[in-house]
């Protein structure tokens, strides 16, 4: 097995809404704020190579929205998602899965593109499979009006009409083994429902991508919520489970969002779970 990121571009969001009731003078220290009140954000995802199988863990926002659109977002650097597969010496026709932590646009919208004459939209990843779960695809196609906004018609559709579509097979639980897919499942239910974070095992490390349960090493601490989340009290319990074993088994945190953190680990303190270190991908895979 093979793991490559994959930065499929950044962007900037509130960083009141990206950190809920905490103060300003806490968490600008830790993800710097410009006058906008903006702070950095990433969109990185993860390739995993194994054996014949290529599994991509999200997409990003994808291209195909308005400049208006791309207007509230502040889009930064010149990454994309075509060219970091090229980085690695693949193509989007060379990816064999497609797994979606859940369906918000930033995790999704590189899944789908305008056709040829941008009559229409076709998936973006002419062989493979695209990977949801059913109660996640139910809550994202008949979406409630605080979630609207990112659960986008355009991103989600397309791939059930291509009839590449899959869900997994969940069980009873919050974590999933899967024979599906090369990965472990946690399921959380705070941010939205049926968020799915997997859980690799690779040379005797478990790399978990965060996705937005930890958005990034600025969030480690419990009550650090993103206004984002629809059940907040939720998300605190789900993350003190979740960073309690991060903690205990010495997890490597593959961070989606963090533009200047890609993989950390962390510890147990007085204070509580708290950073331990951080790494470049490179020193991991």
């Amino acid at each position: 097995m093979k793991l490559y990121p994959i930065e499929a571009g950044n962007f900037k969001l509130d960083g009141g809404a990206m950190f809920g009731v905490v103060p300003k003078k806490i968490w600008n220290k830790t993800n710097p704020a410009d006058a906008n009140n903006l702070i950095d954000i990433a969109a990185r995802c993860l390739l995993i190579e194994d054996g014949n199988k290529l599994t991509l863990i999200d997409t990003g926002m994808g291209n195909k929205q308005s400049d208006k659109f791309f207007g509230y977002y502040s889009l930064w650097g010149d990454e994309s998602l075509d060219k970091s597969l090229a980085k690695y010496g693949f193509h989007k026709d060379d990816i064999t899965d497609v797994f979606m932590t859940h369906l918000h646009f930033d995790h999704c919208g590189g899944s789908v593109n305008w056709n040829h004459d941008k009559t229409g939209y076709e998936v973006a990843f002419k062989s493979a499979n695209f990977w949801t779960n059913k109660n996640h695809w139910e809550w994202a196609t008949q979406s409630n009006s605080r979630e609207k906004a990112s659960f986008l018609n355009e991103n989600i559709l397309p791939m059930q009409e291509s009839g590449q579509l899959k869900f997994i097979n969940r069980t009873e639980g919050d974590f999933l083994t899967t024979s599906e897919l090369d990965f472990g499942i946690f399921f959380a239910d705070g941010h939205t429902e049926k968020q799915m974070l997997p859980h690799i095992n690779y040379k005797g490390k478990t790399i978990v991508f965060c996705a937005d349960l930890l958005a990034t090493a600025g969030h480690i601490p419990i009550p650090y919520v993103m206004g984002y989340d629809t059940r907040p009290l939720l998300t605190m319990d789900e993350k003190a489970k979740f960073m309690n074993a991060a903690a205990e088994n010495n997890y490597y945190l593959f961070l989606e969002h963090d533009a200047h953190n890609e993989i950390i680990t962390v510890e147990k303190t007085e204070k509580g779970v708290r950073l331990k270190e951080v790494f470049k991908c490179e020193d991991i895979f």
